[in-house]
């Protein structure tokens, strides 16, 4: 019973216990909700202290690796040099500029323009960190050449094109070195002024100011086209390494808003700029500065390995520039002054001497030595024709000789100016010599040694070796425009006074030179086309009044007494068709004499797009004098030589009894002129006063075609041609 009694008391008390729980339940809740509460927010605090730290700990860790590698971010990850060149300069520019970027540890890329596609390309360098440059020369009339021709044309159509937008190109950065001739009034350096523009207006950024390279020595800043750009790429090379180091470029001075922020620091840079200039100049020393300008003498062979073989020096020559109003109140100065007017041929030398440069700078000597010229002095050059080297073998004379008995091995080929008014696209030399309007060079006194210059010839008959040291005939028609020169009259009078007969050839430019020359044994002008827009495009002349030059000139012809020639260039698809303006041409000079000649091709030229199909076949020369001396009512076909691709129409008036009268007395010659110097003038003579009968295997139609048969013909087989020779 007890342990009855004590089990109930035991349950009620559990019971009582439970219950009173039970009463209080929601104490117990709230403690739970309570404690529940504080652990979950100790959680989330725990963890955003957590994220928080890991984000703290991150930017740490990154803020310190940028600035470990701060000198290591890239500013400028390459150079891309873009080139637009016809004879070789301007790609030999871009191969020597990415060399010496190379040089800075900076990767560089040359591309030919007409290998890269704008459209799809160029706006991609917007944002990769490079650098483009552009070195483009102008070509005829102010043209791009013709690997630039597409990208310009693009460039322009872009930079006015809505759907291009002006800011298609934000983010280029650009600069511009352009090559040209400021002989060429209004049209100099165009090409390179119209791609910065373009560029500018599409919103590249230029990293420095346009440079402009002038082929004309005269007004070069720096003395030649080569010194210009080498001025220009020191500046170039300072930015790109200022580029490099992620500078930018400082203010020039000039702000928009009317402020002016010049200062002597500035002007301290540019002091120092220049001294870096000159000292580079001085360092390179001439052999930097030699650039290939053969091309057609720009370049002569594309295959050199240096730039300085590729010298066009046309395109790269050295020029001159109008002289005769300049500075003729500084002739009274003396010995600082080049001299007074020559005294014949009217040209001025008034400048100082300290002021002329030399004609053959080191470029153009190493191009014209390459090609087997001889120079003598500043400006003169000889070389051995290869009819000379053929006579002398026995092996056939010129047509000079066919037609008026010219002694080939006795010939000497030379001039006594290398630069020319024009720039004829057949021109055999491929334009290795300046160009120019005016007479602006140093001159050299010493033309004697020019007679010298036929020795030690291998191979030759042992007579005409002796015959040919003794120099009979001088062919004035090696390169260039030997009456431009200021002494020619001197120098006419100094062979005929060696007994060398003088023939001379003019490209029809310098009428009043013309006129006043003294006598020469025979004038030649050269015709190369019969209408004004054929002799732009054949000649591409460098005066704006080419075409009343050219016609003056062949008034001038008519007012000389002496043996006069026109020589007809025939270019096939160019100038063959315009018979009735040549008939015209000739009755306005009333020529003694006219050569027609098929051209010569003389291989490939950047400079010029003649190819075999230009080259007319013999039987074509033959028909076209045909037709021509039909129309030319007192001129028959003379002489034929067929080597040569060349005919001789003559006027009937050297035709004496049905016998032809071509060849040329040329002790009668010396003895006329001879006695008209010693006359003052006033004893003057005409062509007709010293002819000489021509020889029958001479004359148009005789089987041996203008070959002498006291010769062997040899037939090379096998070998390249030698193209060279008058």
């Amino acid at each position: 019973l007890k342990s009855m009694l004590n089990d109930s008391t035991h349950i009620d008390t559990t019971e009582s216990y439970f219950m009173s729980i039970w009463h209080n339940r929601l104490y117990l809740y709230s403690a739970a909700a309570l404690v529940f509460g504080i652990w979950f927010s100790l959680k989330v605090a725990l963890k955003k202290v957590n994220s928080l730290l890991a984000h703290i700990i991150t930017s740490l860790a990154h803020s310190s690796v940028k600035n470990n590698d701060r000198d290591t971010v890239v500013h400028l990850s390459g150079v891309k040099i873009f080139y637009g060149s016809q004879t070789g300069t301007a790609k030999g520019f871009a191969q020597e500029l990415s060399e010496e970027v190379k040089t800075l540890g900076i990767p560089a890329e040359v591309i030919d323009m007409k290998d890269y596609d704008p459209d799809d390309q160029l706006a991609d360098e917007c944002s990769n960190k490079s650098v483009c440059v552009f070195l483009v020369a102008t070509y005829t009339d102010g043209q791009p050449t013709e690997n630039a021709e597409w990208f310009c044309k693009w460039l322009e159509e872009a930079s006015t094109d809505f759907r291009y937008g002006k800011t298609y190109l934000k983010g280029l950065r650009y600069a511009v070195f352009g090559l040209g001739n400021s002989v060429y009034v209004g049209h100099y350096n165009t090409v390179g002024k119209n791609v910065d523009k373009w560029l500018w207006m599409l919103s590249g950024m230029r990293v420095m100011t346009r440079g402009e390279g002038d082929c004309n020595v005269v007004k070069s800043r720096n003395g030649s086209v080569q010194a210009d750009f080498l001025a220009w790429k020191v500046k170039f090379l300072n930015r790109l390494q200022a580029l490099a180091k992620g500078e930018k470029k400082s203010c020039s001075g000039n702000c928009k808003t009317g402020g002016s922020c010049k200062s002597k620091r500035r002007d301290t840079q540019e002091e120092e700029e220049e001294e870096e200039e000159k000292a580079a100049l001085k360092n390179n020393g001439s052999e930097e500065l030699i650039e290939s300008s053969s091309d057609d003498e720009e370049s002569g062979p594309q295959d050199e390995e240096k730039s300085a073989s590729v010298v066009d020096v046309e395109d790269l020559g050295n020029i001159m520039n109008s002289v005769k109003k300049a500075k003729s109140k500084d002739e009274s100065r003396g010995d600082g002054q080049m001299v007074k007017l020559s005294k014949l041929n009217g040209m001025g030398k008034i400048e100082d001497e300290g002021e002329r440069r030399e004609m053959i700078t080191p470029a153009l000597r190493d191009a014209l030595t390459k090609q087997g010229y001889k120079l003598i002095g500043s400006h003169s050059g000889v070389k051995l024709c290869r009819w000379t080297k053929s006579m002398l073998r026995g092996r056939g004379g010129c047509y000079k000789h066919t037609f008026y008995g010219i002694e080939s091995h006795r010939c000497m080929e030379t001039t006594p100016s290398l630069a020319c008014a024009n720039k004829c696209v057949f021109c055999w030399r491929h334009h290795t010599n300046p160009v120019g309007t005016e007479w602006r060079w140093k001159m050299d006194p010493k033309h004697q040694n020019m007679i010298r210059q036929f020795r030690g010839v291998p191979g030759v008959k042992p007579e005409r070796y002796e015959e040919g040291l003794a120099v009979k005939h001088c062919a004035l028609s090696l390169v260039g425009e030997p009456i431009m020169y200021p002494e020619i009259n001197t120098f006419i009078r100094l062979l005929h006074s060696h007994h060398i007969s003088s023939f001379l050839v003019t490209n029809a430019q310098f009428p009043q030179e013309i006129r006043s020359l003294v006598p020469v044994t025979q004038l030649y002008v050269s015709v190369d086309a019969s209408t004004k827009d054929s002799l732009k495009k054949i000649d591409r002349p460098l005066f704006k009044d080419f075409w009343p030059r050219f016609l003056d000139s062949l008034r001038a012809l008519g007012e000389k007494r002496q043996r006069t020639v026109y020589r007809l260039t025939l270019v096939k698809a160019w100038n063959v068709e315009e018979m009735q303006a040549y008939s015209e041409l000739i009755a306005l000079g009333q020529p003694d004499f006219v050569e027609v000649k098929g051209v010569t091709y003389c291989g490939e030229s950047s400079a010029s797009s003649l190819t075999m199909a230009n080259v007319p076949w013999h039987q074509e020369v033959v028909a076209f004098v045909q037709q021509l001396a039909d129309m030319l009512p007192q001129y028959e076909i003379a002489c034929e030589h067929e080597h040569s691709n060349c005919l001789l129409i003559a006027h009937t008036k050297f035709k004496v009894d049905g016998e032809w009268w071509t060849w040329i007395d040329y002790e009668r010659f010396q003895e006329l002129v001879q006695t008209h110097e010693e006359s003052g003038g006033r004893q003057s003579f005409s062509a007709l006063d010293y002819t000489a009968k021509t020889p029958s295997w001479a004359l148009f139609g005789a089987n041996e075609q203008g070959f002498d048969p006291a010769d062997t013909r040899f037939q090379r087989r096998n070998k390249t041609k030698d193209i060279s020779g008058c």
